[in-house]
């Protein structure tokens, strides 16, 4: 009986889980093209035609009404820097794109995304609008494509074909700006971060623990020294023997994590302040 109990669990526990998966009718596609130094990357679902009227008044997309630009859920485009559509400014991020095709012209609306479901983007706000012309192809795509051609070191068109029509839309990027950006950080020596980083490994690495607070002092000089870098200090100070110095740091690291409002690192400079000073006796 009991066995026969435990089998019926079993049962029921795999159908509960099974799931049948079967072939999308619209399945996911995922592109990524790098144009200059940015990334742009693109996640959207694939129609197919499948001998239907598609862009017509009475068509699948008819002409004046929002479509979810793909099929399923909301198409998502995302550039890693900043970059111009149309000549109109866009903030590095993901965007959900929808659009409303007519025979004319295409009014292509760019949401901040927020979740995969079109239909939550009906009632916002588009960041940006753009509007694009439609031109006719000679020969058919049959599954809706969207793609970034035309790539070059400043820019990209973000294209779009299904059936017979097929829209680009223009994107920018300022390379020149990103280059001259990383130039004047690389020459400008290392940061105060950089430093720290340096610091911390050749600490916990058992290296040069001279080296390792040369470079702590770099990172924890000026004004707004961090309570963790602060802390690095004192410990480093503290492996060299400079117990008097790394409990001066390490009541600093103290004030400073009090002040940040960070009790654990207040906790562990009360702690190490404690045992320092029976080192010293």
């Amino acid at each position: 009986m009991k066995n026969l109990i435990l089998i019926t669990l079993l049962f029921v526990g795999f159908t509960l889980n099974a799931q049948i998966k079967t072939p999308s009718a619209s399945p996911m596609a995922k592109i990524e093209q790098e144009v200059g130094l940015t990334t742009i990357m693109v996640e959207y679902s694939r129609p197919g035609v499948k001998g239907r009227d598609i862009f017509s008044a009475d068509g699948l997309v008819p002409f004046g009404k929002v479509w979810r630009t793909g099929a399923n859920q909301a198409t998502k485009v995302s550039f890693s820097n900043a970059v111009k559509i149309d000549g109109k400014e866009v903030p590095a991020g993901s965007y959900a794109v929808l659009s409303i095709p007519s025979a004319t012209s295409w009014a292509v609306h760019f949401y901040n995304y927020e979740k995969s479901s079109f239909s939550s983007y009906l009632e916002a706000d588009p960041a940006l609008i753009v509007t694009a012309k439609p031109t006719k192809l000679n020969k058919a795509v049959e599954s809706f494509t969207i793609a970034v051609d035309h790539v070059s070191s400043d820019g990209a068109h973000l294209t779009m074909a299904w059936d017979k029509t097929k829209v680009a839309i223009p994107i920018s990027v300022d390379s020149d700006a990103t280059v001259m950006a990383n130039i004047d950080a690389v020459l400008s020596g290392p940061s105060k971060g950089d430093y720290y980083n340096a610091a911390n490994y050749y600490h916990t690495a058992g290296k040069d623990l001279n080296k390792a607070l040369e470079w702590v002092n770099m990172a924890t000089a000026g004004d707004d020294p961090k309570f963790w870098q602060v802390r690095r200090k004192a410990l480093i100070l503290a492996d060299l023997g400079k117990v008097k110095e790394a409990t001066a740091a390490a009541q600093k690291s103290m004030e400073l994590a009090k002040a940040a409002g960070n009790d654990d690192y207040v906790r562990m400079n009360e702690k190490s302040i404690k045992e320092w000073s029976m080192m010293k006796k």
